[in-house]
């Protein structure tokens, strides 16, 4: 199956613009449904059935061949998702996430790992979000040399209002008809987009979106924003603007820099209209046309204004200096983010200290502050990361010491408990140095 895999990678890196006819029987093949199995991680939240990774490999083979079966006759038919909601800042629900069934799960990643080699080789470099080999490390790396060593001068930066929620299916299905002739991989995509959502025991028809927390959604989110934007702004945008522009864009989250105003507003003035003409619609309350790269200082404190920062990726970015007085392109963790992540940390101390032992919060506190710093702690952002392991281990000590009414430790004592565990530093781990020129590969 991987070679066969390899040969559709090829096949479509040679030939960009070609429909492949011949995909399902790959999505059915039972070694393929076997690799999917074995991937899935065991300890995931179960869909509507139930069923546990742990129950249905209990009888594998025999449930991996049904299955199969199934799929080849078309005889297949999706669960409806479970709905979970997670919190999310400014939001009093939370974030949606449809949960899909073990089956489900296998069937996505099945059709995920077939579908993923002919859309990664057309794919656009401005692309970063969910693609393998790719991070938002990279998206930032990139967007701060472009400001840095390019001729940038103003950015807009732009919010797609509930993406996931707002795909549109019929346009969902003639871009996926652009490269995949196959209509039983058509037909099966089809089903999955219409599975249903189930909420307090009732099911609900899906007619837009592809939800948060299925295998198959970030694969489709992709192949949607590529056709809608990536195209759009390589094609059209950038070829009609006097001057220099460049376009980054991490899932649903993008942003575009260019050398003259000019184009700038002119981008984001015809910004609504492209997406409102494939379904989607622009926050237009976070959309802002703004002045920033080498000259922004120096202009914003002659006419006596603040220069503009923009956040991105959980970053603010803002215009700074080299130690020798040139133009630097900085980022600090967002005040959102931090007070979040501290949020968090605090809730997690507060029910912790009550359901496990003092040694094992300890090594539950430092995997999360790790965590945190690993992507975090990058170039210019060390003062907001000390300040982070600085808060969290004032709370760590609050919370420790409620766990009985005696005291568990003075601060000498919680010291030497922090050095036993190996606390984590606020050391750089990430060097987004803007000023350096890209690695020769």
């Amino acid at each position: 199956m991987g070679t066969d895999l390899t040969r559709i990678r090829e096949k479509a890196r040679r030939e960009p613009e070609l429909v492949f006819n011949s995909l399902y029987h790959h999505i059915y093949d039972v070694e393929n449904l076997r690799v999917c199995y074995d991937t899935l991680d065991a300890n995931k939240a179960t869909g509507v059935d139930g069923v546990t990774k742990k129950e249905y490999g209990e009888n594998l083979e025999e449930n991996l061949r049904d299955l199969s079966g199934r799929l080849k006759r078309m005889g297949y038919r999706p669960g409806p998702k479970r709905r979970s909601w997670i919190p999310k800042a400014g939001s009093v629900k939370g974030r949606p996430l449809g949960i899909s069934n073990l089956e489900d799960k296998i069937v996505e990643q099945a059709t995920k790992r077939t579908l993923e080699p002919i859309y990664e080789a057309v794919f656009q470099d401005s692309s970063y979000g969910y693609r393998p080999g790719r991070s938002q490390h990279q998206c930032l790396d990139a967007l701060g040399r472009t400001i840095q060593q390019e001729r940038v001068n103003h950015l807009v930066e732009a919010d797609v209002k509930s993406f996931f929620d707002e795909v549109n299916h019929e346009w969902m299905v003639k871009f996926l008809r652009h490269r995949i002739g196959d209509e039983r991989v058509i037909r099966l995509i089809i089903r999955m987009l219409k599975s249903g959502i189930m909420e307090d025991g009732l099911i609900k028809a899906t007619e837009a979106g592809t939800p948060q927390g299925a295998i198959i959604s970030p694969l489709l989110s992709n192949i949607y924003l590529h056709y809608v934007l990536d195209l759009w702004f390589t094609r059209r945008v950038s070829r009609q603007c006097r001057g220099k522009a460049y376009y980054f864009r991490f899932a649903d989250d993008f942003l575009a820099c260019f050398q003259y105003q000019s184009d700038a507003v002119a981008f984001q003035r015809r910004l609504a209209d492209r997406l409102e003409g494939f379904g989607l619609r622009l926050a237009r309350e976070k959309t802002h046309c703004i002045e920033f790269g080498r000259f922004a200082r120096e202009d914003a404190y002659k006419r006596g204004e603040k220069p503009k920062e923009f956040t991105f990726l959980g970053f603010t970015h803002y215009c700074g200096k080299t130690q020798k007085g040139h133009f630097k392109v900085k980022r600090r963790t967002s005040r959102k983010k931090l007070g979040q992540s501290l949020r968090k940390f605090t809730d997690w101390a507060m029910k912790s200290r009550n359901v496990v032992t003092k040694g094992e919060m300890l090594r539950q506190a430092r995997a999360r502050v790790i965590g945190h710093l690993s992507y975090y702690a990058i170039t210019d952002n060390s003062e907001r990361c000390s300040y982070y392991v600085y808060r969290t281990k004032h709370i760590l000590f609050k919370w420790l010491n409620r766990k009985s009414q005696r005291t568990a430790y003075n601060w000498a004592s919680f010291t030497q408990a922090l050095i036993w565990v190996r606390w984590p530093q606020p050391r750089i781990r990430k060097d987004l140095n803007p000023c350096r020129r890209a690695e020769v590969t």
